[in-house]
C-alpha cells in the first residue's frame, strides 16, 4: 500500500506541477537512488529516491528538484539556507521537528507542510521512533 501511496503521490505531484501542456510521469522504477551523508552538517544518512535531481532541470524550469527523502529515527538535515531557491516539504509519515527561518523548533507530522522562501534558512530531525518520510520539492524562479 505504501508504494501505490507514494507512486501515486508522485505523480500528481509532477502532473500539478507541470509548466507546459503535457506532464511527465516519474515512476518508482526511474527514480534515481542517491544518498546524502550527513546532509548539510546534520546526523546520519538522508536517503533519497528523485524523479529529477537539480543537474537535470533546465533554466526555465521552476521546479528545480522533487524527491521521497528517509530520515532514520535521531537522523537530521542541518539547519542550512537557502540563497537562490525555495523548498517545501510533505510529511508523508513519521514525526520530527523543523526548525524554521528564525531558528525555532516546530514540530512536524504526517500532513503536514514547510516552507522556506529565498534567503531563509531551515533544518529538519527525525524525532520519533519510525523513519520520517517526506516529499521535498525545490524550485527557484
Amino acid at each position: 500500500m505504501h508504494a501505490t501511496l507514494r507512486a501515486a503521490a508522485l505523480a500528481a505531484l509532477a502532473l500539478g506541477l507541470a509548466a507546459s501542456a503535457h506532464a511527465d510521469v516519474f515512476t518508482k522504477e526511474q527514480l534515481i537512488h542517491l544518498n546524502k551523508d550527513k546532509p548539510a552538517g546534520g546526523h546520519g544518512v538522508l536517503v533519497g529516491e528523485y524523479a529529477f535531481t537539480r543537474d537535470k532541470a533546465t533554466k526555465d524550469q521552476a521546479i528545480k528538484e522533487i524527491s521521497w527523502l528517509t530520515l532514520a529515527p535521531g537522523d537530521s538535515i542541518g539547519y542550512h539556507p537557502h540563497v537562490t531557491n525555495e523548498d517545501t516539504y510533505i510529511i508523508v509519515s513519521g514525526q520530527g521537528t523543523f526548525k524554521d527561518k528564525d531558528g525555532r523548533d516546530v514540530p512536524v507530522k504526517a500532513g503536514d507542510v514547510t516552507i522556506v522562501r529565498k534567503g531563509e534558512s531551515h533544518g529538519l530531525a527525525n524525532t520519533g521512533s519510525v523513519p520520517l518520510v517526506f516529499i521535498d520539492v525545490i524550485a527557484e524562479q
